[in-house]
Order: C-alpha cells, then sequence, then structure tokens
C-alpha cells in the first residue's frame, strides 16, 4: 500500500523554515540599524534588536542577506520547477481574495492543508514581492556609489531607505497574520512541520 504523499514535501518545509530565519534576523538587525539613523521620530525598543550596537547588527544583516538571497533563489526555483507556484499560488483573484478575508473576519474560514485560499495566495504574492523590494532596495544601500543607477531609480539613498522600511513594514504586517492565522487554525501548522496533515 502506497503511502500518501506529504501535504508539504521536505524541500519546500526546509526553505520555509530557512526564509523565516533569514528573515527574522534582517528584521531585527534591521531595526538595530534603522535606530542608528532614524527616518522618522521614533526607534524600535531596544530589546526588540538584534546585533547590540550598529557594527553588531551590520554583521547580522549581512550575513543573514546571503541567507536570505540564497534561500530565495532556491524557493523562486523550487516553485517554478516543481509547478508549485501554479498549483497552489495561483490564479490570484482580487474579488475572491476580499470574500476570503470578509469571511475571515467572520470567523468562517475554512482551511484544507495544502490548499491556499484566494486571500493567502494574494498575501503570498504581496510577500514575495515585498521579499524582492527589499532585495533590491538593500543592494542600493550596501553599494550606493557602485549601485547609484539603481539607488537613482529609487530616489537616491534615502529614497532607498523608505522604500526599504516599507518593504520590511510589508514583511512583518505578512509574518503577524501568517503567524496568527498557522496557530489560530486547527491543522494549519502541523503539516509545515511534520509535511503531514494533523492527525
Amino acid at each position: 500500500m502506497s503511502q500518501t504523499p506529504p501535504v508539504h514535501p521536505l524541500a519546500l518545509r526546509l526553505l520555509h523554515w530557512i526564509n523565516a530565519l533569514a528573515v527574522l534576523i534582517m528584521i531585527l538587525s534591521g531595526w538595530r540599524i534603522y535606530n542608528a539613523a532614524p527616518i522618522w521620530d521614533f526607534v524600535f525598543p531596544a530589546g526588540f534588536t538584534l546585533g547590540g550596537w550598529l557594527a553588531g547588527a551590520l554583521a547580522w544583516h549581512f550575513a543573514a542577506m546571503w541567507l536570505l538571497g540564497a534561500n530565495f533563489l532556491a524557493w523562486l526555483l523550487y516553485g517554478a520547477l516543481t509547478g508549485h507556484f501554479r498549483r497552489r499560488l495561483t490564479p490570484i483573484a482580487p474579488v475572491a481574495a476580499w470574500r476570503d478575508l470578509r469571511d475571515l473576519a467572520a470567523g468562517r474560514m475554512a482551511h484544507e492543508p495544502g490548499r491556499y485560499n484566494a486571500a493567502q495566495r494574494l498575501a503570498y504574492a504581496v510577500a514575495l514581492l515585498a521579499i524582492l523590494v527589499a532585495i533590491v532596495s538593500g543592494l542600493a544601500l550596501w553599494k550606493p556609489v557602485q549601485l547609484h543607477e539603481l539607488a537613482a531609480l529609487m530616489g537616491g539613498y534615502e529614497g532607498a531607505r523608505r522604500l526599504h522600511f516599507a518593504a520590511m513594514t510589508a514583511l512583518v504586517v505578512f509574518i503577524v497574520a501568517h503567524v496568527a492565522l498557522a496557530l489560530g487554525v486547527k491543522g494549519a501548522l502541523a503539516p509545515m512541520i511534520t509535511g503531514r496533515p494533523e492527525s
């Protein structure tokens, strides 16, 4: 008797958790970097930052940058070559996403492990775009002289900083919603850890 295939294959689960770790390090170290030269009239509490001081935060940020970039590329290749994106993340229908969000707000959202509703597909598309924007704007911040043409497309160094911050904010909103749903919807978390539906 053949064993049923996992809800989430091992490769996808590994890419997911590596991505989660890299993004978390990037955000927390990025907050410490932001605190050294704030854009707006607020700073992040030191207890929610990583690195201890500017140089330490930069070291963490650059280390995680390579991990995020490599893992994100691997995830894109995996999604494209295995058909994961086509099967699970498309189509993206805004009207259906709005309906799913209304159902979620009313506490009526149904969840089937391994299947994403329209709102989830839209959220993943936004997160994918946010990571891409964070990487591109981060490159402009990392090498503003060598990549001055790229920075110029974003309105210069300060424009790239604001775009980088906006991408980070979008990712934080996605992560908060993603974790809340994973913990709050029965059967959502276990398959991403074990690969199998919750028994």
